[in-house]
């Protein structure tokens, strides 16, 4: 009887284990997240923007204007009650911004309250140099598992790249614009389509040094991606913070 009893318990406390070690799996996803990653909620698509200062968010000039900001966010298929939510009370793309030709491709977005800073929302510096030859950037982008028109993705994943040299990058733009880009990745053939977010962010040495304008194919497989280099406009960026 005794023996039973110990079995019971033993085969009880293997279930509560068995359980911990579950939810432990799925809060790591949940309490997971890039904490400069901001979430831009929009219409026709969503873009990646990044959080560089409590009330400002770097991105590309070519997203749509959000009609609302998520930060702390993992799965943005999936609301958490621990993610933050913000308005854009004020949107400053480039002057010089050209859609056609994706030139000067960067927009400075203000939040209609300060982001609280915490474990899971923090702010990340923009490059003031040049990135170093042959640096490593780590590139963190939202997918789709299943693209549908109105869905929010529900990927968070990575990709580490380095930057090519700019006779390459040149080479690999053709016709197009190569003022103050920077190319990763190289031309393959894709042959799974998977739809990433627009604009994510190039991280080299701590610090935001690409905003990606356009890619032909899969960033995270290694396809050609062109992004916006943020160190030349290091000072409107500071100017414009300063002055709204």
């Amino acid at each position: 009887m005794q023996c039973g009893l110990i079995l019971a318990f033993v085969s009880a406390a293997g279930v509560v284990l068995a359980k911990d070690a579950e939810q432990d799996k799925l809060n790591l996803q949940e309490d997971f997240t890039v904490p400069y990653m901001v979430y831009l909620q929009s219409s026709p698509e969503p873009c990646v923007g990044s959080l560089i200062h409590p009330e400002w968010v770097l991105t590309a000039a070519h997203c749509p204007l959000p009609v609302k900001i998520r930060l702390g966010v993992f799965q943005p298929s999936i609301t958490h009650k621990k993610e933050q939510t913000r308005n854009s009370s004020l949107t400053v793309p480039y002057p010089d911004f050209n859609a056609r030709a994706l030139e000067n491709d960067l927009m400075l977005i203000k939040l209609s309250k300060p982001a609280a800073l915490n474990a899971r929302v923090g702010t990340i510096a923009i490059a003031m140099e040049p990135l170093a030859f042959n640096d490593s950037c780590f590139i963190p982008i939202w997918r789709w598992n299943e693209y549908k028109n109105i869905s929010d993705p529900d990927i968070l994943t990575w990709t580490n790249q380095h930057s090519l040299p700019s006779t390459e990058c040149h080479n690999m733009l053709d016709q197009r614009t190569t003022v103050n880009i920077m190319c990763v990745g190289q031309p393959l053939n894709t042959f799974t389509e998977i739809k990433e977010v627009s604009a994510a962010p190039a991280i080299c040495n701590g610090r935001v040094h690409g905003i990606l304008s356009w890619a032909k194919g899969s960033i995270t497989l290694g396809s050609e991606g062109f992004f916006t280099k943020v160190h030349p406009y290091a000072r409107w960026i500071m100017k414009t913070i300063q002055t709204y």
